[in-house]
Order: C-alpha cells, then structure tokens, then sequence
C-alpha cells in the first residue's frame, strides 16, 4: 500500500514561492505518475500538473511557466515548486499517484493514491 506524505504549503504574499513535498512510504513511486491537484474553498479539484515515470511533465494553462513538477525517485518523493503565486493559487494542495506511470490524467477519479493536503494561501 502506498501512503503519501505531503510538506510544505504556508502563507506567502503574492510574488513569492513555495516548494511542496510529497513522499512515499510502502513502494517505490518511480513506476508511477505522480500529479498535484488543488482545491479551493467551494470548488471542484482541479489539477494542477503532473509528471510520469519517464519525467514528461504537463501543466494547467493557469499554473504553466510558474509552477514545476520534479521527482527524485532515489528519495521516492516529488516536489511542486510555485514560483509567482497569485491570490488565486490559494488552496488545499493533494498531491495523487497513478500506477501507471505512462499517461497522464487530469480526472482526479483516475488517481490511486492521495496525500492529506496542505493548505497554500497567498496573501494580495
């Protein structure tokens, strides 16, 4: 079973950047698609970005050229490094693993495995 751990996330002013975490315990997760999701309060959860096993990385048109996702799969953890943070970018951020490691889904529904949140607010 495999269990994600997410850090990071806080409060920062709008122009600033944040790193979140997510590691895995209970299986390796270079086999696997690993994607960020975000939920803000009253909305749907929308994803974020995400990249597979072979380190192809897809982004939301709301978040690219600002955020990026990276892997080290020797620590077995990804990372959502968020540069330029906007008031808008305040959510809960999930990051979710797919088993297989060769597509990329958007659908939330698709993902195996979840980690706990963590709340990202970004102050105008």
């Amino acid at each position: 079973q495999v269990q994600l751990v997410q850090s990071g996330g806080g409060l920062v002013q709008a122009g600033g950047s944040l790193r979140l975490s997510c590691a895995a315990s209970g299986r390796t997760l270079s086999s696997y698609t690993m994607a960020w999701f975000r939920q803000a309060p009253g909305k749907e959860r929308e994803f974020v970005g995400a990249i597979t096993r072979g380190v192809v990385t897809y982004y939301a048109d709301s978040v690219k050229g600002r955020f990026t996702i990276s892997r080290d799969n020797a620590k077995n953890t990804v990372y959502l490094q968020m540069n330029r943070l906007k008031p808008e970018d305040t959510a809960d951020y999930y990051c979710a693993a797919d088993r297989d490691g060769n597509r990329i889904y958007i659908s939330p529904i698709l993902y195996d495995h979840w980690g706990q949140g963590t709340q990202v607010t970004v102050s105008s």
